[in-house]
């Protein structure tokens, strides 16, 4: 394991590798900042308002019934309660945020890792691309920021923050509802809710999944859709029994999975970047 995590690392370093990073990331911070789990945010947002309880805990389908019967607005606002605060990033996100990653994906809602590329690479020389709501940005499929946050009008090259989901920083952009998710699901097989940028960086390219579960529908097909065209060698830190669909997943896409605790394999990878952090 030793010899793949420290080849896991050289690739990094070479600029051929892409950290793609889930909720659980949110493990190696200060708990109980931010809902860390689809579940954690379906319970925060039901707690203020009133929805049926056979959607109680399904994110997704709390989220739109709250958006038809109170209003986006509604939604907007919960999700900004719900992620106002933000941990202090962990030391495997600063260490991904100083590598030669060009392109992070970033698959949760919280600033985190946000705040480490800014702690580690400051107020400029790299971007944020987040997905956008239909619903608020009709014929927008993405917003574009600056480091400091301020929107731009080209989406720029690498590197690049992208938030396929949106995020709390800089303007609140949330793809959280089911109506979200129709609307991107119904033209991510042609790529278009995918910005060109991303399209390009991750040609040729491994990915590293990190703090991610494919135990559902939605987290698989924008992993495959992100994925597209890129490499056939990728890495997945699982320390779960993969579910069938998601051993299934791994196996079709040729993503090797790394069992061990994500903490474990934070130290050791870190560890290995190490050489390359000082050069």
């Amino acid at each position: 394991m030793t010899d793949l995590i420290q080849d896991i690392a050289r690739r990094l370093d070479a600029g051929s590798v892409i950290p793609y990073l889930g909720p659980d990331m949110l493990s190696l911070c200060e708990p109980g900042k931010v809902p860390a789990t689809p579940l954690d945010l379906a319970t925060f947002m039901t707690a203020k308002v009133s929805v049926p309880h056979k959607v109680r805990h399904r994110l997704t389908q709390a989220a739109q019934f709250i958006e038809n019967f109170k209003h986006r607005k509604s939604v907007v606002h919960l999700m900004n309660e719900a992620f106002a605060s933000s941990p202090e990033p962990s030391a495997l996100q600063l260490a991904l945020a100083g590598s030669n990653a060009g392109l992070w994906v970033d698959t949760w809602y919280d600033d985190t890792m946000l705040n480490a590329l800014t702690r580690v690479r400051g107020g400029s020389g790299w971007n944020q691309v987040q997905g956008l709501s239909q619903s608020e940005h009709f014929g927008h499929w993405t917003g574009a920021y600056d480091a400091q946050g301020q929107a731009l009008d080209t989406l720029p090259v690498a590197p690049t923050h992208y938030k396929p989901w949106g995020g709390h920083s800089p303007a609140g952009n949330y793809l959280v509802s089911d109506s979200d998710y129709v609307e991107v699901l119904t033209e991510i097989d042609i790529q278009t809710p995918i910005p060109a940028a991303v399209q390009a960086w991750r040609t040729g390219r491994s990915f590293l999944f990190l703090g991610c579960r494919f135990d559902d529908q939605l987290t698989r097909c924008f992993a495959r859709q992100i994925m597209k065209r890129s490499s056939d060698l990728h890495w997945a830190v699982l320390p779960n029994e993969p579910t069938r669909m998601e051993a299934r997943f791994l196996e079709e896409q040729g993503i090797t999975r790394i069992n061990m605790p994500l903490a474990d394999f934070s130290a050791a990878f870190i560890d290995a970047m190490q050489p390359a952090l000082a050069a």
